[in-house]
């Protein structure tokens, strides 16, 4: 059975083919470091070095074991020194003309039994292959920044490679200490791929002025338990990094509308507001904390009107519960009375059109978001309508408030910003099951490993339920009238079953 390529070559010392050096001489392998850049690679060879020094200096690891990992580690001083390497790895710049001249000239050198793999995060590993002489041997091996703890790599194979060589690398990832997962050679592969919804659809809510930037992120935060928003993500990540790879996947997809890129980064990348690396992006930062404005507090009311709920909210009954919970005088006729609050609790549809099918008065009408179990969330959130009354308005925020629990108020449009971008998270998920880009499980581990999502998108379908996802889905789909919250035939045709069935599939 494989366990490790016994010499590994990295081409590339910056941060990723550092990480990989590192990783690889754990697995024990000797590696090789070449750079274009004259000192480059003494420098990598240091800085990793003075890594396992750190751990042994906390007892992670004895000052033996550090010695001999560092012994491991050598410098090469031209592409001919890695003549004799079992696997090459390249983290160069992100150009293909540059990455395919490269693997042709690792071709001409190096044995036909030696892998050779790129770090590539959006090229094509065909394209890159394409000529080589080699393409049976050229595969992906996308790590993820900071190698040594982001514990996934995914394994690329062109049209071209051998399965052997796929199967070498995945064995070679667990012998890193990583988790491997197999990728079709397409847009993004799966993490690039299956990141679109978190920050385009968050983006979306805010250019149609839904809510405000730290409300966005808040919201996402607390009521699904990311651990940054997405609007913070891309500040951490820089606008420079995170709209060129929305730009890609959307143009190598050929426009297809659940990619769209936004105009409010490009403008931002423009005038480079990227981020925290700039000090000013999505927040302003000072001495690198980010600058954010507290929750307001809920107003005081004296007297909480009655409150009527509508026949048709989602988790009716759950609300009856969080309303008794708060001693609230709850209306049971078929009609509110004049002086009620309404609350309606819609999937996809917006205030506006709820209160009106119903035939509600829109001025005494508010929503609240009831997708996910109010126990399992850490904020409530509620939308207004055009025509809510701020009487109104301040009674549901008080009501809601009273156990503690913040609540966040947004403006009325189709589906909540939770419902709109956990649905779009669920429905690109299953589009890319649909296409066959990665096993569903597969999927579901890259994501909660590579994005450090809460949980994989189809887990989350299921915590959803897939039948509620579908409703969001249409209902946004009639509010908006775009294509981009269209269904997947994949996520359709397992509504009825829940998604774990899928795990099944190959």
């Amino acid at each position: 059975m494989f366990s490790a390529f016994d010499s590994v070559g990295v081409i590339g010392t910056g941060a990723m083919g550092r990480g990989i050096a590192q990783i690889a001489a754990q697995a024990g392998s000797r590696v090789k470091l070449l750079d274009n850049q004259p000192g480059m690679a003494d420098q990598a060879r240091s800085q990793v070095s003075a890594q396992w020094a750190k751990l042994a200096e906390k007892g992670k690891l004895s000052g033996a074991d550090a010695s001999a990992l560092a012994d491991r580690i050598s410098v090469a001083s031209s592409l001919a020194d890695l003549s004799d390497c079992q696997l090459v790895v390249e983290a160069i710049v992100e150009n293909l003309d540059i990455k395919r001249a490269l693997m042709k000239d690792l071709v001409a050198i190096t044995a036909p039994t030696t892998v050779l793999a790129t770090n590539t995060s959006s090229l094509s590993i065909t394209a890159i292959a394409a000529g080589s002489g080699r393409e049976s041997h050229i595969v992906g091996f996308h790590f993820f920044n900071p190698v040594p703890l982001m514990k996934v790599v995914e394994v690329i194979p062109g049209l071209k490679t051998q399965p052997a060589v796929v199967e070498q690398l995945v064995s070679y990832a667990k012998c890193m200490g990583h988790t491997p997962v197999i990728a079709q050679d397409t847009p993004g592969f799966i993490v690039n791929h299956a990141g679109r919804a978190y920050g385009t659809e968050a983006l979306r809510i805010l250019g149609e002025r839904v809510a405000d930037i730290a409300t966005i992120d808040n919201i996402l935060r607390d009521q699904v338990g990311f651990k940054l928003g997405p609007l913070e993500l891309m500040d951490l990540t820089g606008l420079d990094v995170s709209h060129p790879v929305m730009e890609s996947v959307y143009h190598q997809y050929y426009q297809e509308p659940r990619y769209r890129p936004s105009v409010i980064t490009a403008q931002r990348l423009a005038g480079n507001v990227l981020g925290r690396k700039t000090g000013s992006g999505f927040y302003n930062y000072v001495d690198g904390a980010a600058e954010k404005v507290a929750d307001a507090k809920p107003p005081a009311i004296t007297e909480l009107p009655p409150v009527w709920v509508s026949p048709k909210a989602a988790r009716r009954q759950e609300l009856y519960q969080l309303l008794k919970g708060f001693n609230a005088r709850i209306e049971t006729a078929a009609a509110p009375s004049a002086q009620a609050l309404i609350l309606v609790a819609p999937l996809g549809f917006d205030v506006t059109t709820v209160a009106a099918v119903e035939r509600l008065d829109p001025t005494r009408t508010v929503g609240i978001d009831m997708l996910l179990d109010d126990a399992s969330t850490r904020r409530r959130v509620l939308a207004t309508n055009p025509a809510t009354r701020a009487d109104m308005r301040d009674a549901a925020w008080a009501l809601f408030a009273q156990d503690g629990k913040p609540v966040s108020i947004i403006r009325d449009s189709g589906g909540f910003v939770t419902q709109r971008v956990l649905a779009h998270i669920v429905n690109i998920a299953a589009d890319m099951c649909q296409q066959g880009i990665c096993s569903p499980s597969d999927l579901d581990t890259a994501v909660r490993l590579g994005l450090g999502y809460p949980h994989g998108p189809l887990a989350l379908g299921d915590l959803l339920g897939p039948g509620n996802v579908l409703e969001v889905l249409f209902n946004l789909q009639t509010v908006y009238g775009d294509p981009r919250y269209r269904p997947s035939p994949w996520l359709r045709r397992r509504g009825a079953l829940g998604l774990s069935l899928a795990q099944q599939e190959i």
